[in-house]
């Protein structure tokens, strides 16, 4: 139809909702056809007919910086050339010819809520379209009255290139030819009430270096992997019946270049280092700190803008890949923080990103957390569970993660999180469960599960909130794994006390054991227990130097030795002394020292031990795995318990005195006789310390003790721990 005062208004203001509509080529009810375009910059425009190379249309101002022709015939292929006022020439594909990229069936399942792969259509796609090369560009904002792809080839002018939208699925598209990998790009976006936001891609797959903000033009990343046994090996497994000691680390200050500047390393250069490091110490799985781009270096990666993209101040997404693919090729799992409970309130991100609380509820007692200064998402917007659910399938599809640990889960399970009255809406039954959140949590597990076997995802949730780690067909939440914060609060508070004291604080590590069993629980020493002035774990150890060490090394044998799967926060397998910093390198200098040297020999074979012996695995889940010898002898402060695996493996004996006093001639009741084998000892010489008691072999007597028919009579070492095995 002919322009219409209304579109052509629409058009000079930049508002109109679908500027395909007018700009382009069309037909005429006449038989001819009208070919317009909106160019701010041009002074003089023409139409390249792309059959007869002679043939070039001059297109008309038919007002401010529309130009229009009407040309006789039957629509045809062309280009379009535009002059500026210094006679500069341009010519280029009119993006205004091109058909829609997304589908029907994507925008349903979007605005529906179950698009599990949105990042396949939204973002930017460098592609070829209708035999031209460009990039395609889809962006959700359904309450803005108009969204442009601004960026490094149209000046950051929003007046280029207006995007149209789908109907009522809230989501704008347009293709620009030419427009590739690389190019800096963020949306216009103008609100409702008329002002113009400029927003970072919620699914761009790379962002410039902070502080910048812009996204980069650079599709879903393209390396190619060598990793295909390892996906096999893990798609067959049970991570539950699996040995799973993790090593936490933050990329940016793990180790740092020798260079002057003393700079993080890159993606690359922990591929050449990490994954071999972590392999030799024995750890089966690095936990990454969140590396989505972030703006905030002190939020360790935590307040996340760029949910899509590695972060690019340690390389491209290509180079996060190879570090990945090296992990699995030294035999280490990869697991990745992630964080769907919140995100911050920088002007590039998801905040009010049309104007309009969009990813995060309007009412602040809904959508604020104060903790954080950060916006809560609203479980129950369709599109956000699209958003979410598409993210966390990303970083298992695309960088072949094994597992993502999800962060602050009690923050969405309940909706008073650290709120006080009044500070909070109840749920529709007037209870404090988020009832949005919770059905979110249930559908993602359900979806990683299905579609990435052998990958776990992992739950950081501090409440006693039920069933956490169990399948939902049987009413838990289904994560594959939940962090225990309560073990973690008890240890430290036990092993923090002077040994003098400890008999008065037993309870803080036999009562974990009431409850050892209702989650599939790892026991946690992570980062959170190493920053704001909480003082390093060697730190927390009480006594003089050497009763320190000792202490830490005992913790670690105490903790490897219970139930559950393992993590340990960087630094901590050598007894870093000060407090994690995080624009600094951790002080690998302290392994030329010999305490230090010690306690990182000891971990290694503490973890080489855990690997080894399947009873100390294969059954945490399981109370059957695991046995009381005795936990009453409070005054010698000593503790022994057996581990059980399955039908061929053998027990572990296990047996800990938390005092600083040799205690020979002890005698612990033992499950079989015979001959028992020392396996660790974490009092020995090679790891600095006292080297008292212990022994290669112990003969198990037909003495009963402590309810066995069997028992060792051994010599305890000072704050020390022993592992027996029957030969």
């Amino acid at each position: 139809m002919p322009l219409s005062q209304r579109d052509l208004n629409a058009i000079l203001k930049v508002e109109h909702h679908d500027p395909f509509s007018v700009l382009g080529m069309h037909d005429l009810p006449d038989g001819r056809v009208t070919v317009r375009a909106h160019l701010s910059w041009a002074a003089a425009a023409s139409v390249l007919d792309l059959r007869d190379p002679m043939r070039v249309v001059p297109l008309k101002r038919r007002r401010g910086a529309l130009f229009e022709a009407v040309v006789a015939g039957k629509q045809f292929p062309y280009r379009l050339r535009a002059e500026t006022e210094g006679g500069d020439a341009t010519e280029f594909e009119d993006p205004y010819r091109f058909l829609p990229v997304l589908s029907e069936t994507d925008l349903y399942l979007w605005n529906e809520g179950t698009a599990r792969r949105a990042y396949l259509f939204l973002g930017a796609h460098p592609r070829v379209h209708e035999g031209v090369e460009g990039t395609s560009f889809a962006v959700w904002a359904p309450n803005a009255t108009r969204v442009s792809v601004v960026g490094d080839w149209n000046g950051w002018d929003g007046r280029s290139h207006p995007m149209r939208v789908r109907g009522a699925s809230g989501v704008w598209e347009i293709f620009l030819p030419a427009v590739g990998r690389g190019a800096r790009y963020k949306y216009e976006i103008k609100t409702p009430e008329g002002a113009l936001l400029l927003k970072a891609d919620p699914f761009g797959f790379r962002q410039e270096q902070a502080p910048s903000t812009a996204s980069v033009v650079w599709g879903l990343p393209e390396r190619g992997w060598e990793d295909e046994g390892w996906l096999k090996a893990r798609s067959r497994g049970d991570v539950l019946r699996q040995p799973f000691s993790t090593y936490e680390v933050h990329l940016g200050s793990w180790r740092r270049s020798p260079d002057p500047d003393h700079r993080s390393l890159t993606y690359g250069e922990h591929a050449g280092q990490l994954p071999a490091y972590a392999r030799d110490m024995g750890f089966t799985h690095l936990e990454l700190m969140p590396v989505m781009e972030h703006p905030f270096e002190g939020s360790w990666g935590y307040q996340v803008t760029g949910f899509f993209a590695p972060t690019s101040r340690w390389g491209t997404p290509e180079e996060f890949q190879e570090l990945v693919d090296a992990c699995h090729g030294a035999g280490v799992g990869v697991l990745l923080d992630w964080v769907p409970s919140h995100f911050p309130t920088d002007a590039h991100g998801l905040s009010r990103f049309d104007g309009t609380a969009l990813y995060e509820h309007e009412d602040p007692r809904l959508g604020f957390q104060k903790d954080w200064g950060t916006l809560v998402f609203n479980f129950g917007r369709s599109e956000v569970r699209s958003f979410l659910v598409s993210n966390a399938l990303f970083w298992l599809d695309r960088y072949h993660a094994d597992g993502l640990r999800v962060d602050a889960v009690a923050s969405m399970l309940y909706l008073d999180y650290s709120r006080g009255a009044g500070e909070w809406v109840p749920n529709r039954h007037g209870g404090r469960e988020n009832l949005e959140a919770i059905e979110f949590l249930k559908y993602l597990n359900t979806v990683v599960h299905e579609e990435f076997p052998g990958a776990t995802t992992i739950a950081e949730e501090s409440t006693a909130w039920p069933a956490v780690s169990r399948p939902v067909h049987l009413g838990g939440l289904g994560f594959g794994l939940k962090w225990n914060m309560g073990w973690m609060h008890d240890t430290l508070r036990y092993f923090s006390k002077d040994p003098v004291h400890r008999k008065h604080h037993h309870d803080d590590i036999t009562f974990p054991l009431l409850y050892a069993f209702h989650e599939n629980f790892v026991l946690v020493l992570s980062h959170d227990e190493v920053v704001h002035l909480k003082g390093s774990l060697l730190a927390k150890m009480p006594g003089d130097c050497w009763q320190q060490f000792a202490n830490l090394r005992l913790l670690y044998a105490y903790m490897w030795a219970e139930p559950g799967k393992k993590l340990l926060f960087m630094g901590g397998e050598f007894g870093q002394g000060r407090e994690w910093n995080h624009d600094t390198s951790l002080d690998w200098h302290l392994l030329d020292t010999s305490w230090h040297r010690g306690v990182h020999r000891f971990v290694q074979d503490l973890l080489g031990v855990y690997r080894d012996y399947p009873a100390l695995w294969r059954r945490d889940g399981e109370p059957g795995g695991f046995e009381w010898v005795d936990f009453r002898d409070v005054e010698s402060g000593v503790v022994c318990f057996v581990r059980w695996g399955a039908d061929g493996d053998r027990p572990l004996l296990c047996v800990f005195n938390t005092t600083p006093v040799v205690r020979a001639g002890y005698r612990v009741g033992a499950p079989q006789g015979g001959v028992w084998r020392e396996l660790l000892n974490s009092d020995d010489g090679s790891y600095e310390g006292s080297s008292a008691g212990g022994g290669s072999e112990f003969v198990a007597s037909a003495l009963p003790w402590h309810g066995k028919a069997f028992s060792l009579s051994l010599t305890l070492p000072p704050l020390g721990a022993l592992y027996l095995a029957p030969a």
